[in-house]
C-alpha cells in the first residue's frame, strides 16, 4: 500500500511535468515557425507599444488629473466626469451626430468597395482594369486638408465651380457649406470619393482565392454574368465582408475626426459635432484631459458592445466571427 504522502508527491510530480511538457510543445512550435514569428513582431510590438501600453492612460477618464501631480498623484473623482458628459447640453448633438454619420458610412459607404471590387473582377481588359484602379486608389493617398480644400474649390460660393456652373444657368446659389442640411452628405461623398478605391484592396485579394472551377461549372450550367456575381462571387467574399463588418462595428464611433474638424464651422455645429471634435475642444485646446479621456473611455465602451454583440450574432447565424 502507498502512503498518501507518496501518492500526493507522485500527483505533484505528474502536474509539474505537464506545465514544462507544454512549455516544451510550444517552444518547439515557436522553433519550427519562428520565421513567421519574427514577422509577426513588428506588428505585435507596434500594438504593445502604441495600444496596450497607454491604457494605463484611461485612469484619467476618473481622476481630477493635473499635470502637475501626474495620473497617479491626482484626486480620485470617480464616475463624476461621466456624469457631467451626459448632462452636457451638447451630448444629445454629439450622439445624435456621431450616430447618423455612423450610419451614414456603414449602409451607404461600406457597400461601395464590395461593388467596386466585383466590378473590377468583371472586366477583362487587363490595362483598362489596371487604369482605373490607379485613378480610385489615388484619393486614399491625399490628405484630408486637401480633400476638403478640394471641397470647398467645388462648393463655395464665392469660387466654387459648381455655384459657378447654378449661376450660367440662371439660378440661385447655394451655401453648401454652411447650410446644416448639405453637410451629411458632403461627408458621405467625400468619404467614398476618398477610400472607397482603397477599401477594395482586400476584397480584391478575396476574389482571387475564389476557385475558378465554381465559375467554370456556373457558365456550363448556363448562368449568366449576375447570376454567377450572385451564386458564386458574393459567397465567396461573405467571409470577407462578415469580418470587416463586425471591426467596423467595433469602431461604430470613429467617423473621421480630421475629417469632421476641417469641414466644421460655427454655422453647421449643430450637425457636425461629434464626440471626437468635442474630445478635441474640451481636453485638448481647453485643457481638461480628464473630460476628453472619459469622452474616449465612452466611446471605447460603446465600440466593445457592438464588436462582442456583432461578433456572437454571427456566430449564432452559422458563420464565423473574429474570435
Amino acid at each position: 500500500m502507498c502512503s498518501l504522502n507518496e501518492i500526493t508527491g507522485v500527483k505533484n510530480k505528474n502536474q509539474n511535468a505537464v506545465p514544462s511538457q507544454k512549455a516544451r510543445k510550444t517552444w518547439a512550435a515557436v522553433k519550427q515557425h519562428k520565421f513567421l514569428y519574427l514577422l509577426a513582431a513588428p506588428a505585435l510590438i507596434y500594438f504593445a507599444v502604441f495600444k496596450f501600453g497607454p491604457m494605463w492612460g484611461l485612469l484619467m477618464a476618473f481622476k481630477d488629473y493635473s499635470p502637475y501631480k501626474g495620473i497617479f498623484g491626482s484626486p480620485w473623482i470617480g464616475v463624476k466626469l461621466f456624469q457631467d458628459l451626459f448632462k452636457d447640453p451638447f451630448f444629445f448633438y454629439m450622439l445624435r451626430n456621431t450616430v447618423a454619420i455612423a450610419m451614414l458610412k456603414l449602409f451607404f459607404y461600406f457597400p461601395v468597395p464590395i461593388f467596386l471590387a466585383i466590378m473590377l473582377n468583371e472586366v477583362r481588359h487587363n490595362a483598362y482594369r489596371k487604369l482605373v484602379q490607379t485613378v480610385v486608389y489615388f484619393p486614399h493617398f491625399l490628405s484630408w486638408v486637401i480633400t476638403a480644400s478640394l471641397t470647398v474649390f467645388a462648393l463655395s460660393a464665392n469660387m466654387g465651380f459648381v455655384n459657378k456652373i447654378l449661376a450660367s444657368m440662371g439660378k440661385e446659389q447655394i451655401l453648401f457649406l454652411v447650410d446644416p442640411n448639405y453637410f451629411w452628405p458632403i461627408v458621405l461623398i467625400q468619404s467614398i470619393w476618398k477610400e472607397a478605391g482603397w477599401g477594395t484592396i482586400i476584397f480584391m485579394a478575396a476574389l482571387v482565392s475564389i476557385d475558378l472551377q465554381l465559375y467554370e461549372a456556373a457558365l456550363i450550367d448556363g448562368a449568366t454574368r449576375l447570376q454567377r456575381i450572385w451564386h458564386v462571387t458574393l459567397p465567396g467574399l461573405l467571409p470577407t465582408i462578415v469580418v470587416l463588418l463586425i471591426l467596423r462595428l467595433g469602431q461604430i464611433f470613429d467617423v473621421g475626426f480630421e475629417q469632421i474638424l476641417l469641414m466644421q464651422n460655427s454655422l453647421v455645429r449643430d450637425v457636425s459635432e461629434i464626440f471626437d471634435t468635442y474630445s478635441y475642444s474640451q481636453g485638448i485646446l481647453q485643457g481638461q484631459y480628464s473630460l476628453g479621456a472619459a469622452v474616449g473611455f465612452f466611446k471605447s465602451c460603446i465600440g466593445l458592445i457592438f464588436l462582442t454583440t456583432s461578433n456572437y450574432l454571427v456566430k449564432k447565424s452559422g458563420n464565423e466571427g473574429i474570435f
